[in-house]
């Protein structure tokens, strides 16, 4: 296939692209960093422009879409709302309206269901977002559903818990742990105090490199709806400083930061990829320890 990704310069968008040239599929980036780990053909373009998306994808003409640029910090969206909720549906609106008859992935986020009312949390969950970020999410996800029901689009509107592994920045709570302790181990120091938030909450963790693996495969054989990526296992902040812990030779503590505590915190959540696995086989296949240990080596090697 053709694939062409937006987002293509983003922490998931290199892992897929790595993953695509592994496949033999052709790729189209819009976006590209100048660290990408492939060389591909990549437009700029600007996705709250919709006529130049549509004039783009029709030069293109793609055969499949993972829709994967958005503005993704949690933390970001409540300083930004409006932004927020404008770059990330107003993009997916105009991605969706140029597709054409292109398979789309929508790359969504579990952070739209909230507060479980049930463990583990499955398609059929309602939609409680707690942020401006899952909002926006839950808007963008609803927005792919429709594409479907009112254009009969084969749009594929993911679900993906946390995901992680190595080139994500320090934003998010492994990296950001990983790298404190990967400097405190340049610095020849042999203790490190991590600056964490709530050690206590809970999160369903996957390696980026399994996700991108479910989005090529919904794009190949997936059917218009919502898929939940996750492991089906939660975590604590807690559980992810010992990992890293194990992997260092520094004696490892932690104090919390006030900065790095969310509002509308959800102490636990995970899901299920049953509906995912019985539409395309997926599994998560890399080991959380693995990940762990990738992630550190990344930040080391930085």
């Amino acid at each position: 296939m053709k694939v062409l990704i937006t987002g293509a310069a983003g922490f998931v968008g290199g892992h897929l692209a790595s993953h695509l040239a592994e496949t033999g599929h052709e790729l189209v980036g819009i976006g590209r960093s100048p660290e990408a780990p492939v060389d591909f053909d990549y437009v700029t373009l600007d996705l709250l422009d919709a006529d130049a998306v549509r004039s783009t994808f029709a030069r293109v003409a793609p055969d499949a879409i993972a829709h994967l640029a958005a503005d993704a910090s949690v933390a970001e969206s409540w300083n930004d709302p409006v932004g927020t909720l404008r770059n990330n549906l107003e993009s997916t609106l105009n991605v969706l309206d140029a597709a054409g008859d292109a398979a789309v992935v929508v790359a969504g986020s579990g952070e739209i269901y909230g507060p479980p009312r049930t463990l583990p949390v499955d398609e059929t969950h309602e939609l409680r977002p707690q942020n401006p970020y899952a909002v926006s999410k839950a808007a963008g996800d609803m927005l792919g559903g429709f594409y479907t029901d009112a254009h009969g689009r084969r749009v594929m509107r993911t679900r993906a818990f946390n995901h992680f592994g190595p080139g994500q920045t320090d934003l998010y709570v492994v990296a950001a742990f990983a790298r404190q302790i990967a400097e405190a181990e340049l610095a020849a120091r042999s203790q490190v105090v991590v600056r964490t938030g709530n050690l206590d909450a809970r999160r369903d963790f996957t390696d980026a490199r399994d996700v991108v693996r479910a989005y090529l495969l919904l794009l190949e054989r997936g059917k218009p709806g919502a898929y939940n990526i996750c492991s089906g296992r939660s975590r604590s902040a807690a559980d992810i400083l010992d990992a890293l812990a194990q992997q260092s030779p520094l004696d490892v503590k932690h104090e919390i930061d006030p900065a790095r505590l969310r509002k509308h915190e959800v102490m636990d959540i995970r899901g299920s990829h049953e509906q995912l696995t019985n539409a395309t086989g997926w599994q998560p296949t890399i080991p959380f320890e693995q990940t762990i240990k990738d992630t550190l080596d990344w930040w080391r090697s930085r």
